[in-house]
C-alpha cells in the first residue's frame, strides 16, 4: 500500500495521568479492528512510534515473540555429558523459554537427570524443572525481564564479587571452611548474575527494546556486557586465591612444607588497606554508571593513575620481606587480584564517559 498521509492528532489527557489520542476511522476501517482488538507500540531508534495490529503481526510472523521459544535436546549416552549442560547453558543465554531434555538411553536417564538437575539449580537463575518423565525432563524459565532489571543485577553481581574477594584475603588467616564455601556460593552466584544479563541483553538487541531496559541508545547493549565480563573476572579470581591458599595449607597439613613465621602483619595490613581502596573505588565507579556522572567518572580515573604509586610502594614491601617463596607468591596472586578490581573499575568508569560523551557534549554551546 502505499504511504499516505492522514493528517495529525491532538494529544489528550484523560485527567487520570494517561495520554490518549484517536485513530483515524479510514485506517482503523480498512485494517478491520473492532473494540477490544490489541495493537503493538513499537518505538523506533528515531524515538518515532509504529502501531502494528496483532493480527498483521502474526501474519507477518512478527509475533512469535509472545509464543514460548521451546527447545529439545536429545542427549547420546556416547558423547560427554558437558556437551549437553553447554547446550542448555547456550539456550538459556538466547532467550529460550522451555527446554525439553530427552535422554537416549533410559538405563543412563537417572544419572545423566541428576546431573542436569544439579546444573541448572547452580547455573540459571529463574529457572525449575516443572516436567519429568522416565527419559525426559522439562525446563522452563519463569523470571521476567521486568522482574529483576539489568541495573539491579549488575548491582548485585558487583556486591557479590567483591564480597567473594573480601573473604578470599580473609581466607589467608582464618582457613575456615564457612570461608572457603562463601567464596564458591558467591562465584556461582555471580555467574549464574551474569548469565541472567546475558539473556536480557540479548532479548533487548532482538526487540530492539532498549529503552524499556533502561538504555538511551542501542550501542550501551555492548557496554554492559563489556562490564558483565569484568564482574565474572573478580568472582573467578576471588575462587582462585581461596583454591591456592588451599592447596598451600594440604602442604603444611602433609607435612611437605614447614611454614616457620606466620604472615607478616606489616603486608597483610597494607594489602587489606589497597584491597578496601580498590573496592571502594570499583562501586563509585558502579554508581557513576547508573547516575550517568560524567564528571564523576573522570575523577575516578585520576583517581586510578594515583595509585599506581601506592602499588609500587606495596610491591617493594612484599619484596623486603623475608617470606617463605610460597606465602610471598600467594601475597602476590592477591595483590595482582586485587590491582585488576582496580582496573576494572576504571573500565567502569570508562563505560560512564562512553555512555554520556555525546549527551554532554550536545549540550554545550559556544559563548
Amino acid at each position: 500500500m502505499a504511504e499516505k498521509d492522514l493528517g495529525y492528532r491532538r494529544v489528550q489527557c484523560t485527567g487520570r495521568g494517561s495520554y490518549i489520542i484517536s485513530l483515524p476511522k479510514e485506517w482503523v476501517e480498512d485494517i478491520g479492528l473492532n473494540r477490544g482488538s490489541e495493537i503493538a507500540f513499537n518505538i523506533q531508534p528515531d524515538n518515532t512510534l509504529s502501531l502494528v495490529p496483532r493480527k498483521i503481526a502474526e501474519k507477518e510472523g512478527k509475533a512469535d515473540a509472545a509464543k514460548p521459544k521451546e527447545y529439545v535436546i536429545n542427549v547420546d549416552p556416547k558423547e560427554a555429558p558437558e556437551s549437553a549442560l553447554r547446550m542448555i547453558r547456550a539456550l538459556y543465554a538466547i532467550g529460550a523459554d522451555i527446554i525439553r531434555i530427552h535422554f537416549k538411553n533410559i538405563k543412563d536417564a537417572p544419572k545423566y537427570k541428576n546431573d542436569t538437575k544439579n546444573f541448572v539449580r547452580d547455573t540459571f537463575l529463574g529457572a525449575e524443572i516443572i516436567d519429568e518423565t522416565p527419559d525426559e525432563i522439562t525446563l522452563q524459565i519463569l523470571i521476567k525481564h521486568s522482574e529483576f532489571g539489568i541495573e539491579k543485577a549488575i548491582r548485585r553481581m558487583a556486591i557479590v564479587a567483591l564480597a567473594a574477594n573480601r573473604d578470599a584475603i580473609a581466607y589467608l588467616t582464618d582457613r575456615s571452611t564457612s570461608l572457603f564455601e562463601s567464596v564458591l556460593h558467591a562465584r556461582n552466584d555471580v555467574n549464574r548474575l551474569g548469565l541472567y544479563i546475558v539473556r536480557q541483553l540479548k532479548y533487548g538487541i532482538e526487540r530492539n527494546l532498549y529503552r524499556e531496559l533502561g538504555f538511551r541508545t542501542p550501542k550501551e547493549f555492548l557496554l554492559y556486557r563489556i562490564a558483565v565480563n569484568d564482574i565474572e573476572n573478580i568472582g573467578e579470581n576471588a575462587l582462585n586465591i581461596v583454591n591456592n591458599i588451599g592447596a598451600f595449607q594440604k602442604l603444611i597439613d602433609d607435612e611437605t612444607l614447614f611454614l616457620k613465621d606466620p604472615i607478616d602483619e606489616e603486608v597483610y595490613g597494607q594489602l587489606t588497606s589497597y584491597f578496601s581502596q580498590a573496592q571502594q573505588l570499583y562501586e563509585d565507579a558502579v554508581k557513576a554508571v547508573f547516575k550517568r556522572d560524567y564528571k564523576d567518572a573522570e575523577k575516578l580515573i585520576s583517581k586510578r593513575e594515583a595509585m599506581v604509586a601506592l602499588e609500587n610502594e606495596l610491591i617493594m614491601l612484599i619484596s623486603s620481606k623475608k617470606m617463605d617463596p610460597n606465602v610471598t607468591a600467594i601475597l602476590r596472586l592477591i595483590f595482582d587480584s586485587t590491582r585488576r578490581i582496580v582496573d576494572y573499575g576504571r573500565n567502569m568508569a570508562e563505560l560512564t564517559l562512553n555512555r554520556t560523551v555525546e549527551e554532554l557534549c550536545s549540550t554545550l554551546t559556544y559563548k
